[in-house]
């Protein structure tokens, strides 16, 4: 999985919209200042600004998750400390998980 940094995608988005960073900043409703910052990676934005600076430029970024396997380490290996929970506390550990996948399928 390829990463950049949030300042990359926003150089990359804003030049290939044709935009300069001013008319990005009055599009997206922030100063000048703050997108050059960020796209020479001196501030890291929030989600927020983030996205609102993708879209400004007319783009949209899709985020996943993806899990991946940690060496040494299995999932069975949690099974034993499952099993000794409980019947309340593995429904707690459900929901728990459940609320998780939930709120990370937001983002």
């Amino acid at each position: 999985m390829a990463t950049h940094p949030p300042g990359d995608l926003i150089h990359t988005a804003r030049v290939r919209a044709g935009l300069t960073q001013r008319e990005l900043a009055r599009r997206s409703r922030t100063a000048q200042s703050v997108v050059a910052r960020i796209e020479r990676g001196q501030a890291s934005p929030t989600w927020s600004t983030f996205n609102r600076l993708l879209h400004a430029a007319g783009f949209d970024l899709h985020a996943e998750l993806e899990p991946h396997p940690v060496r040494g380490s299995h999932m069975l290996g949690d099974v034993s400390r499952i099993l000794a929970l409980s019947p309340e506390a593995r429904l707690l550990e459900l929901r728990n998980i459940s609320r998780f996948l939930t709120d990370a399928r937001r983002v």
